[in-house]
């Protein structure tokens, strides 16, 4: 008989099996610890400021679905605004859209993720989106939609699944979505990729201005988890000359760890124009070539175009909700001094995937991209680390499963 590898394999199997009177398991045979338990528990948000930990049964895993086992996620200020005052009227529902883990089951139809990469179980992975029937939403094509027009795991009603967020031990992947191999990074990376894809996408929209360049004069308002990871997106970039502006001394100074060569603390200064002269003195006595917004503060929106000098840009990315109107000056604001504005929200697919890179390059120049996961919770203590977010006690919070 021709023997190949696999008839060699075959029979040192059977030799083997006959010395130790016990079958070997497949390779391809889940572990015992990997054993798909019969229920899920998930983070249910009942009521406002209230979750309950509920358990549903684990469907069926369908020929395009996929089951992974839940090892962390982040809690991002769109899941505050819902713990609050659920303002997109989901309640009950299972939020978490910031979450990575493990594959443990799929269908036979599932083979590649959305960038092409090899699937298999075991696997750690990311979702980005729920495809609608929408042409315009594809993977590399730039001048194309943001996820506006297509669905969430994480900000989806509830329905017979139940396991549609990532606060959770397992979620139930539906054929029809995004999903990404990302087994080559670390737990904290992944857990930063969905706030990252959002600060990739709005520098993508700042350079479709043509003013974002090398050497520009960068100042970025607001120092909480977004406008920190611009700072590092920028830095990344080989843009040095960024001021942070912010009123916590705290958030400041990681600021500068991120990237931020001065800081502005707002507490500091009473009135715009004493707060628009202390950023200017931080640039030498230049106005800013470039601004980016990353507050939910109308008012901060108002002041920031007194940071920017004549033909300067502005990229607007604070406003996830709507936080109210800001009053501006459309003569002395935007017409004579002809300041390029865009707007940004959320990201596109092909973000999404530029982001595994920013990530890889920002540890690759020694920013301290993991130590903005301040404080981690069980998900048995969300309630918790939820108030901890809403008091602003550390930068990013995240629910991490043991």
């Amino acid at each position: 008989m021709e023997m190949n590898s696999a008839n060699v394999e075959a029979v040192v199997k059977q030799v083997l099996e006959s010395m130790l009177d016990k079958k070997i398991p497949s390779q391809s045979a889940p572990a015992a610890s990997q054993a798909i338990p019969k229920t899920a528990h998930v983070a249910m948000l009942t009521s406002l400021e209230h979750y309950d930990v509920k358990e549903f049964p684990i469907p069926e895993v369908g020929d395009g679905d996929i089951l992974v086992k839940v090892e962390g996620c982040g809690i991002c200020g769109t899941d505050a605004h819902e713990f609050k005052k659920d303002p997109f009227g989901l309640i009950p529902v299972a939020l978490g859209h910031e979450g990575t883990g493990e594959i443990v089951k799929m269908g036979k139809n599932v083979k590649f993720d959305s960038a092409g990469k090899p699937l298999k179980v075991g696997d750690k992975v990311v979702t980005c989106m729920i495809f609608k029937d929408d042409p315009e939403i594809e993977m590399f094509d730039l001048n194309k939609k943001n996820i506006g027009g297509a669905d969430v795991y994480g900000l989806l009603p509830d329905d017979d699944i139940h396991l549609n967020g990532w606060f959770s031990d397992y979620i139930f992947i539906r054929e029809g979505s995004s999903v990404f191999n990302v087994s080559d990074l670390d737990l904290d990376s992944r857990i930063l990729i969905e706030p990252c894809a959002v600060l990739v996408h709005a520098v993508e929209r700042a350079k479709t201005t043509g003013i974002l360049r090398f050497n520009s004069r960068v100042v970025v308002q607001g120092c909480g988890p977004i406008g920190l990871i611009c700072i590092a997106v920028l830095r990344t970039m080989g843009i040095e000359n960024i001021v942070a502006v912010d009123g916590n001394p705290q958030r400041l100074e990681f600021a500068k760890k991120m990237g931020a060569d001065k800081s502005v603390n707002f507490m500091d200064y009473k009135g715009i124009e004493n707060l628009s002269a202390a950023v200017k003195d931080a640039f030498g006595g230049h106005l800013a070539d470039f601004a980016f917004q990353c507050t939910g503060s109308p008012a901060a929106h108002s002041n920031i175009y007194k940071f920017i000098r004549n033909g300067g840009g502005l990229c607007e990315l604070g406003f996830f909700i709507n936080g109210g109107d800001a009053t501006i000056n459309p003569h002395f604001d935007l017409c004579s001094k002809e300041i390029t504005l865009v707007g940004s929200w959320v990201y596109t697919l092909r973000d999404y995937a530029t982001t595994f890179d920013f990530l890889k390059r920002a540890q690759a120049i020694g920013l301290p991209m993991k130590e903005l996961i301040t404080h981690r919770f069980p998900l048995e203590e969300i309630n918790e680390a939820h108030r901890t977010n809403l008091a602003q006690k550390g930068l990013k919070i995240a629910i991490v499963n043991k």
